[in-house]
Formats: C-alpha cells, structure tokens, sequence
C-alpha cells in the first residue's frame, strides 16, 4: 500500500485534438508515475468503459451521451448538455466524487462548466487562468492568462492572492512575490486599470513589489504576474510564438552547413535542455483558479505527456490543498478590510 495521499482526479476522455488516444495514453502515463492517483473518465461509453475495465481499480468511467464541440458556444453549451463530459466532470467534482477535473476541450466551455457547476470560492468575483511561464530563474505564474478579458482593479488583487496560492502549493515557493505589469517600474506609469490596481496590490497584498515591465518578465524577478486576461493571453501567445520561432532559426542555424552540423553535435545537449525548458507540456496545462475545485485546462493540442503533466499537477494541487488556500488568502483579505 503507498503512503502517497489519494488525489482523485476526473478526466474529460474526449477533449482536444488528439483525444481520446493521447488522453488515454497520458493517463496511463501519470498512473504509472503516482501510485496515489485514482482517476474517473468521462466520455462515450464505448471509449470509457472499455479503459476502465482493463486497468485496475483505480480508475473507473462515468459515460456521456454528450460533447461539446470547440466551435460551439460555451456558455450555451453548457446550459444546454447537461450529459456532456465537460459538464458531468465538473459536477463530479461539485459531488465530492472527485477532487479535480481535467479537460483539454474547449477553452471556454471548460471555464464556463467550472464557474457555473462547480462555483466560486467565496469571495472571488472572477475566476481567472494561470499559466506558469519558464524563466532564466524560477517559472513566473501568469494570471489572468485569457479568461477576463475586461478587468477592474479589485479583480488583479484577487489574481494575486489566488498566484500567489497557486505558486506556494504546486511550485512550492515559501513566500511568494507579486507583480504588476505594466509599461513602467515607477507607480505612475500605466494605463487607469494599473494605476489603480497598484495602489490596491500595495495596500492589500502581502508581497506585492510594484511593477514589472514585459522585458524582464523572463528574468524570474518574481514569483507571480497579474495583468488583465487581454493583456496576458497576448503575452502568452506572443511568447509562444517567439520562442517556435527562435529555437527553429537555431536549428536552421545549426543545420546550415557540414560544419555547422558537426558544431550542432557538440551544441545538442545545451540545445535540447533549452527546449525542455521551454516546452509547455511540462507544466500541465492552466489551472483556472477561483472556482471551488481544483480545474485544470489542457492546451487543445495536448499529447500523452501533457496530459500526463496536467494530472500529476492536479494531484499536487489537491494534496496540497489549492481551494482552501486561495480561500484562506482571500478570506484573511476581506478580515483585514472590516477591521
């Protein structure tokens, strides 16, 4: 019998790209790698029941007669299939049945089934996705990374205690620091939102540094970066995108010519070390934080390994106890603000 915590985590079987083959395939992936998982899937029965029956006890399959497609709207969606496996999942977590749900299906149709079935930790007004970021230092926690893409001031504090849970629980930072972005360092700079989003960080939020501009964002100066979803789904795709970019020009580069090949021989090592580390599989999708459940969102082209990273930090953040920690932090907030 293994001492690891049980971490019981619901899957969505047919959500994303590659599903239900690389979904299937990463959850056998993250079960080999934590002998404390139990997962539920759900799904068609003629996927589900079939996986469930040739593996172990730990894992067992709730069919669906439902899906909801990328393309469909999500709140709609959501209202109107009830049987889907985004919406049963999420009401498997609201029964107590799981302790996370996983989804790497529509984006939008995730945060809306989460929000809507599985409700919001008291005292959060939205909801809003993180995305860990690889640094030259430790990885940054970016929020909100799409969700909102229209934000008052009172929204980016609550980004920061829930970062600031997230980055202590799943990355394990004792203290962490938090940031605002902003085209400036001096409290003066930036746009209405940010002017008056750091005078309530600096007055609110334990380990709030003031801002950061976006050149030394991957310089690892802090633990957690808020911003408004606009913002922060443009710095991550522009991210992304530069980093593809980049590190196909180096292999070009090194490909170039017979001697240039023969230096990308001695480079390899270096070379495949910095693409590990940019690689966005290895951080298992975005946790959407806010709702009253451990929620992560898989990236909709998701293979076995991200799949399998999404699980293994949905396990994290359940045995370290996410939800109660961003209630906690919020909860302590609003104390000090009746006091």
């Amino acid at each position: 019998m293994s001492d690891v915590p049980r971490a019981r985590v619901c899957v969505d079987a047919v959500g994303g790209d590659f599903a239900p083959a690389a979904v299937l395939e990463g959850i056998d992936q993250a079960l080999s790698a934590d002998p404390g998982l139990d997962v539920i899937v759900t799904g068609p029965a003629d996927v589900v029941e079939p996986f469930a029956a040739q593996r172990t006890a730990r894992v067992s399959a709730v069919p669906t007669t439902q899906f909801i497609a990328m393309d469909e709207h999500p709140a709609q969606a959501v209202r109107a299939k009830r049987d889907s496996s985004l919406v049963v999942g999420c009401r498997i977590v609201r029964e107590g049945r799981a302790d996370a749900f996983f989804s790497a299906g529509s984006t939008g149709a995730a945060m809306a089934a989460a929000t809507l079935v599985m409700g919001r930790i008291p005292g959060v007004s939205r909801p809003g996705i993180a995305t860990v970021i690889p640094t030259r230092g430790a990885p940054v926690v970016l929020l909100d990374a799409g969700a909102n893409a229209d934000c008052k001031p009172e929204n980016l504090v609550e980004f920061g205690h829930m970062g600031a849970a997230y980055s202590h629980v799943v990355l394990g930072v004792d203290t962490p620091t938090v940031a605002l972005l902003n085209i400036g360092s001096e409290a003066t700079k930036g746009s209405q939102l940010a002017l008056e989003a750091h005078a309530l960080l600096a007055e609110h939020l334990p380990g709030f540094t003031g801002n950061l501009e976006a050149n030394h964002l991957m310089d690892g100066e802090t633990d957690v970066l808020v911003t408004d979803g606009f913002t922060g789904n443009v710095v991550l795709k522009l991210l992304e995108g530069a980093s593809k970019t980049i590190l196909g020009q180096v292999r070009e580069a090194l490909t170039s010519s017979v001697i240039s090949s023969i230096a990308a021989l001695a480079a390899k090592p270096a070379f495949d070390r910095l693409r590990t580390s940019l690689d966005p599989d290895a951080y298992g999708g975005a946790p959407l934080l806010g709702v009253n459940g451990v929620c992560i969102i898989g990236h909709g082209s998701s293979n076995a390994k991200a799949v399998s990273a999404a699980l293994r930090v949905a396990a994290q953040a359940v045995r370290g106890g996410l939800t109660r920690a961003i209630a906690e932090n919020l909860a302590r907030e609003h104390d000090e603000q009746q006091a």
